[in-house]
């Protein structure tokens, strides 16, 4: 009868740690979604540029896909790239100081 309640006492032991690591799993999840969102938007600011959109129009765009999102803009030859960054939407992410970065290059002209 000694072992009477262990279990109840394991199970509160491990259960922080369990829900620390669904928490680190949400969060990855959610930086993942995030980075798929930025690269979606960099390749549509840099079709929308080389069609002869202003770079402020394109960023505009990626803003309201990516909250927060910052466009740069580069021509490489006849290409013309653009680079967003974002910071973190994910709360462990904003806390740990998690920037994300995407680019992405379009043909020049509209060609």
């Amino acid at each position: 009868m000694r072992d009477r309640g262990s279990v109840t006492a394991e199970f509160a032991m491990v259960l922080p740690a369990v829900i620390l690591v669904l928490a680190c799993c949400l969060a990855s999840v959610q930086l993942a979604g995030q980075q798929v969102r930025l690269q979606d938007a960099a390749a549509d600011a840099a079709r929308s540029i080389s069609r002869g959109d202003s770079a402020g129009a394109a960023a505009s765009r990626a803003a309201t896909a990516v909250p927060g999102a910052g466009l740069t803009t580069s021509t490489r030859g006849d290409m013309v790239c653009a680079h967003l960054t974002a910071t973190s939407a994910s709360p462990l992410g904003t806390v740990l100081g998690v920037r994300l970065s995407a680019s992405s290059c379009a043909l020049g002209g509209g060609r």
